[in-house]
């Protein structure tokens, strides 16, 4: 994510009478109840325990005149453990229909985002399962946490860390990621764009129907279903990966930005390794928005994006989509990198910029200013997650990589990543990684930049040409 602000029902009673409401939710101790959360620090009720999700299957029809949203997603996951109740993360209109392999299951709606489900049969460890949920209501936009309207009439989903919630049911953690596939049927003249590989694009009617398939595994805030009369930009990597690009209908100036995606691409590349997906590309809209979002092989732009974000959302392909955080709290991994790609090393490689003067005159302007400092790198808090980590994050690494080398740095942050691939990481796995790649001693620097909320000590703050 890049933000603007620093430019930089129940089951059918002819099947089951009665089923709906759940039965009174069981002791959470009790082993046969899956967890309602994983204890996230930052987010204690996301994800749920008692299964690993394997792929979304999910079925929209939207109207943008009335924004009237049906839906029906299947979720496939197994089972870790014996289950008589489960839960599913779900903040979306009203649930009509739950059925748990094929049979009606009592289901209901607790806190937030809980949606518990009862199935009749209790679901045995090691075996898989599907879910069926079905929902239907009108959708209300939001500010960054699910769906936003467009000026147009369409809308699009977008935000961080939350938002899938908002149109489908799914186990909504980082540390679970599975496939995912949409098929979504709207009228005739608009369009829709979401993540990975469009399969079908059929006109039956009076209606359109767009089909999508993410083939890598993804997390639900990476996912995205946007829709509006976008016109397309499509283009071919030189080793052939396609590149679909869309632009709302006062987005298109971004056109000319868009073209150096390729160019793009191969810069990351040669920072962090092979590109992950299948395909690329991005979904320019046109309605305000605070962020640009890097939803897995498509972000989001939002209409004031420019080069540097679209430098920072790719460099996000890597740092926090095909590697992925395990707790909010180590949420450097993703903006810090993302950050020093686009505002740091793109600028030094591409456009000759003296990065070292550029950090020095950061620290002039901001050394003196306690809020600067007063949210740690290493855990900044709820709510506090996407602050520091922009402004303070390049820093950091700046720092790190005069400390230890460029011939040390570049390597050690290309294997990490590349050795994470579709999978998680954290920032105590990231310190000691790159602790094993020196024989210098990193105990002090890291603390004192990732630990503390003062400035770090000069030996810290100008190792190597940064001295003065």
């Amino acid at each position: 994510m890049r933000r603007g602000w620093w430019r930089y029902a129940a089951v059918s009673a002819v099947l089951l009478a009665g089923v709906g409401a759940a039965p009174a939710q069981a002791d959470p101790a009790d082993p046969t109840v899956g967890a309602p959360g994983l204890g996230d620090p930052y987010y204690p009720l996301d994800g749920n325990g008692g299964y690993d999700a394997t792929h979304y299957d999910v079925t929209i029809g939207y109207d943008p005149p009335t924004r009237q949203l049906t839906g029906a997603t299947r979720v496939d996951a197994v089972a870790t453990q014996l289950l008589r109740v489960f839960n599913l993360d779900y903040s979306g209109p009203q649930v009509t229909k739950v059925s748990v392999n094929d049979m009606p299951a009592w289901f209901d709606r607790t806190d937030e985002h809980e949606l518990v489900i009862t199935p009749l049969i209790p679901l045995l460890p090691g075996l898989p399962f599907s879910v069926r949920v079905e929902y239907a209501g009108e959708v209300t936009g939001t500010d960054g946490e699910g769906w936003v309207l467009s000026p147009t009439g369409g809308a699009f989903v977008a935000g961080e860390p939350h938002s899938a919630t908002s149109w489908y049911p799914l186990n909504d953690t980082p540390l679970d990621k599975a496939t995912f596939a949409l098929h979504a049927t709207v009228p005739a003249e608009w369009e829709v764009m979401s993540n990975g590989l469009k399969t079908r694009d059929v006109v039956n009617g009076p209606n359109r129907t767009t089909d999508w398939e993410m083939r890598q595994p993804i997390i639900g805030y990476l996912t995205t279903i946007a829709i509006d009369k976008f016109e397309f930009l499509d283009q071919v990597r030189a080793n052939g990966t396609p590149l679909l690009s869309a632009f709302a209908p006062d987005a298109l100036d971004a056109k000319e930005l868009e073209l150096r995606l390729p160019e793009i691409l191969d810069f990351s590349e040669e920072l962090y390794g092979p590109y992950r997906f299948d395909v690329a590309g991005g979904i320019y809209v046109d309605t305000e928005l605070q962020f640009s979002l890097e939803t897995q092989s498509r972000p989001i732009y939002a209409p004031w994006t420019d080069l540097q974000t679209v430098v920072h959302e790719i460099a996000h392909q890597w740092w926090g989509d095909s590697m992925s955080i395990k707790q909010w709290s180590d949420i450097c991994l993703n903006e810090c990198f993302a950050s020093y790609t686009a505002d740091y090393l793109w600028p030094e490689r591409k456009e000759g910029l003296d990065v070292d003067a550029e950090y020095r005159s950061t620290l002039a302007e901001y050394y003196d200013n306690p809020k600067f400092w007063q949210v740690p790198l290493q855990n900044p808090g709820v709510d506090r997650e996407f602050t520091s980590v922009y402004y303070r994050g390049p820093l950091f690494l700046h720092a790190l990589r005069r400390t230890i080398g460029d011939e040390v740095f570049f390597p050690a942050i290309h294997e990490f990543v590349n050795k994470n691939a579709f999978g998680n990481a954290s920032m105590p796995e990231f310190r000691k990684f790159v602790q094993s790649r020196t024989e210098q001693d990193l105990t002090g620097f890291f603390d004192a930049w990732l630990d503390r909320e003062e400035p770090p000590a000069d030996e810290y703050l100008y190792p190597g040409s940064l001295r003065t």
